[in-house]
């Protein structure tokens, strides 16, 4: 085995303990904040319950203009296990692009450079932790699978869907919904979830992470433990990962604009 591969083992064998002890760990907390969660513990969960919904979809055309200009170029976009390695298990192709604004609280420079407005809209989500744009070329598939802890709720806003949206499609739970431009969907990603793009068009949405709202001093302990998930080191090496890419990326630009004739 020559030392790369040894390498791949290793960090591969460290990340399968640590998600193990990770879940021991968490599930009894899970259990208790399902049960203290002030919005329910369902797969999906009614926008009305999220006051800040209303201004991100109000927004929504900003968004999606920032978010088409970065498709134009969607090769150079990473893809998303580049960044979060984690999710190596669950996707291996080029076909599910992101950009990063926040990854559990950091601020990528270069996605809220690229997307101004979207930062500040984002920025003004009480308990935002996670933002990011989600992309899926057609026939993308990502398996089913749970998200890291329950004390975080997920937010979509469709910005690209597909014509055919009833073969855009996200599985939660028993429950399946499809996206809508302009319009956003809340869910809790611990529950089994699967997604489905079966069709010939791209879909791209707003993918958020929040804070799920519970009592005092519930709230503060659940802040604590997302905190905590932040100095981990699978975020640790995801913002590693981020700021490679993001030298690439601009790389990238200058060669291209070193190749445009002047004159």
């Amino acid at each position: 085995m020559n030392s790369v591969a040894g390498q791949h083992t290793l960090k591969d064998s460290a990340i399968a303990v640590s998600v193990a002890a990770g879940e021991r760990v968490l599930a009894p907390i899970e259990r208790f904040v399902g049960r203290r969660s002030l919005v329910g513990d369902t797969p999906f969960l009614a926008d009305e319950q999220f006051a800040w919904t209303g201004p991100i979809e109000a927004g929504w055309r900003e968004i999606r203009e920032e978010c088409e200009r970065l498709m134009v170029d969607h090769e150079a976009l990473p893809n998303f296990q580049e960044i979060s390695s984690d999710q190596a298990e669950i996707t291996d192709d080029d076909r599910w692009k992101t950009l990063f604004l926040y990854g559990y609280g950091f601020r990528t420079e270069l996605g809220t450079q690229l997307c101004p407005a979207t930062t500040a809209l984002v920025e003004a989500i009480p308990g935002m932790v996670t933002a990011m744009f989600s992309i899926l070329s057609p026939g993308k598939h990502i398996p089913a699978h749970r998200g890291p802890y329950k004390g975080l709720l997920r937010y979509h806003l469709g910005l690209v869907v597909p014509s055919a949206r009833e073969a855009c499609r996200i599985r939660v739970g028993d429950d399946i919904r499809h996206w809508e431009e302009g319009k956003g969907m809340v869910f809790d990603d611990t529950f089994d979830h699967e997604v489905w793009n079966d069709t010939d068009e791209m879909r791209a949405v707003l993918f958020v992470d929040v804070m799920r709202p519970l009592p005092q001093p519930d709230a503060a302990i659940n802040s604590l433990i997302v905190k905590a998930i932040g100095h981990s080191p699978f975020i640790w090496d995801a913002r590693r990962n981020q700021r490679a890419w993001e030298q690439r990326f601009l790389e990238r630009k200058r060669l291209q604009a070193g190749s445009v004739p002047v004159g």
